[in-house]
Order: C-alpha cells, then sequence, then structure tokens
C-alpha cells in the first residue's frame, strides 16, 4: 500500500473501532503500513476479519475482533484480548457508526398534508431509532474512549482520533440523529482534547464530506447504477464535483496521528469535503 505520508508508526498498537467499513477498513490497513499493529474491531466478525487477513498478506500485523460499542462488558473484554495479544494502545480510531431508517425522514420538506398521508415525517420518527443512531454515533465513542484510553494515561503518545461528519456543521435533510449525534462528537472531541491535554493523549477529529460506500449506496444511487436526486444536490454542493475516495482521508489520518508534525494540534476537526463546508451555494 502506498502511503500519501512517510508517518512511522512501528511499535504503537492502533485500535480501529467499524474496522469491517470502506472507510475504517482502508484507515487499519494504512496504520498497518505505517508499522502499527492493529486491531480491527467490529459488530460483524467477518467485516473486520476479511480486512485483517488482507493486511496480512501485505505483511502487516492484524487482528480481527467481534465487539460491540455500545456493549460495555464486551468493549472490556475485547480490551484484555488486545492486551493479551498486542499491548496497550496507543491510537484509538473511533469510526463505528451509522444512520437508520427508522431515524430519517422521507421527504426533505414538512408539508401540511404530510400529517394525514402516509408519510414519515418529522412528527413519526421513532423514538428507538433515534436513539439507536445517536447511541451508536455518540455514545459508542464515549464507551470506547473509557476503555481504550486508560492504557494511555501515564504514557506519551497517546492518540485519539474521532470520525465525525460534515452533517456536524451543517445538517442534512432527512437525517436529524446522525447530524446530531456527529455534531456531538465534534463537540465531544474538543472536550477530550482539553480534558487529557495534561495527559500527553492529543485529540483531533476528521469530518468526512461525501463518499460513496456500502451504507449509503441505496440513497445515492438507482439500481441501474445511476445517481439519485440526492447525488445530484451533493455533487452541485461540491466543488470538485465528486465523490472523495477512501484513501483521500489518508492523509489526514496519518498527519493527525504523526506525534512530530502534529505535536501541537489537538481539539481540531479537519474537513475533508471537497469544498463543500467553503460553498455558499451562489
Amino acid at each position: 500500500m502506498k502511503l500519501p505520508l512517510k508517518t512511522d508508526l512501528s511499535g504503537k498498537v492502533a485500535v480501529v473501532t467499524g474496522a469491517g467499513g470502506v472507510l475504517c477498513g482502508e484507515f487499519s490497513k494504512a496504520l498497518a503500513a505505517a508499522g502499527a499493529k492493529v486491531a480491527l474491531l467490529n459488530r460483524t466478525l467477518a467485516h473486520a476479519e476479511a480486512v485483517a487477513e488482507e493486511i496480512r498478506a501485505q505483511g502487516g500485523t492484524a487482528k480481527a475482533y467481534q465487539c460491540n460499542v455500545l456493549d460495555r462488558e464486551a468493549l472490556d473484554a475485547c480490551h484484555q484480548a488486545v492486551l493479551a495479544d498486542f499491548g496497550p494502545c496507543d491510537i484509538l480510531i473511533n469510526g463505528a457508526g451509522g444512520n437508520n431508517p427508522r431515524a430519517t425522514t422521507d421527504k426533505e420538506y414538512f408539508e401540511p398534508g404530510d400529517l394525514d398521508a402516509e408519510t414519515k415525517s418529522f412528527f413519526a420518527l421513532d423514538r428507538e431509532g433515534v436513539e439507536a443512531v445517536f447511541n451508536l454515533n455518540f455514545t459508542g465513542v464515549l464507551l470506547t474512549t473509557q476503555v481504550f484510553a486508560r492504557d494511555m494515561v501515564g504514557r506519551e503518545g497517546g492518540n485519539i482520533l474521532n470520525i465525525s461528519s460534515m452533517n456536524a456543521y451543517t445538517p442534512l435533510t432527512k437525517i436529524p440523529a446522525y447530524s446530531g449525534a456527529k455534531a456531538a462528537v465534534s463537540n465531544f472531541t474538543q472536550w477530550l482534547a482539553v480534558h487529557f491535554a495534561k495527559t500527553g493523549i492529543r485529540v483531533n477529529a476528521i469530518a468526512p464530506g461525501f463518499f460513496s460506500t456500502r451504507q449509503n449506496a441505496a440513497l445515492l444511487w438507482k439500481e441501474d447504477g445511476t445517481p439519485t436526486s440526492r447525488t445530484e444536490k451533493i455533487l452541485a454542493a461540491t466543488p470538485m464535483e465528486r465523490f472523495g475516495r477512501p484513501e483521500e482521508l489518508l492523509g489526514a489520518m496519518l498527519f493527525l496521528l504523526d506525534n512530530s508534525a502534529a505535536s501541537f494540534i489537538t481539539g481540531v476537526v479537519l474537513p475533508v469535503d471537497g469544498g463543500f463546508s467553503a460553498y455558499s451555494g451562489v
């Protein structure tokens, strides 16, 4: 794997949640290529194992672990397993997240007739669905950090990298729970950075713009492969007029994790968005 930066993570232990996904799988491969021993945590073990096998085939060190980031007992057990296999955590990437149809409205704008129609409006959002989305994206970050950041206390060079979203800056239509949860992740990143500032632990985040992955494919592409109306809006609002590629997040990740290049950087949320956040629409 060709890396955009020569960040040396030799001897470091990196823990990645959501590691079976497209973006976090790419993060895991880059961490291993930079020399880290990578623990890939994922709710579906097979997805993480596929990435771990690819890393090992390239000569890297990686192991997959089944773990639900909302289950504190499972996290504690996983922590003990990682300690036994690799040692204490030096790098934590909180990448587990996602949305749920039960927390999504059918339409962008509310119209009075929606109250009586078979339309899932704001008033029909499912409480459990909203809680599930918020918990996965925010509470999962909190619990995982509580478990693995303990290893960093008293040791120099600890890094926590959260995955926020452009939703955190300006909420997207239809997905209030996901947008709110990612805003909470950005805020929590700043809070953690201050809280751990005197311990040698740096805490930052990446806010990806729009990337086409398995999770959002149905929203972005029709069955025949043509773009949906939502994709057309996204690309019209992205000055570079395309989706990002997973490997285009690696430079930001490796930079923020580099304890030489980014030693005085903590509490930042770095957009990687093709200009989306800079564009006013006119």
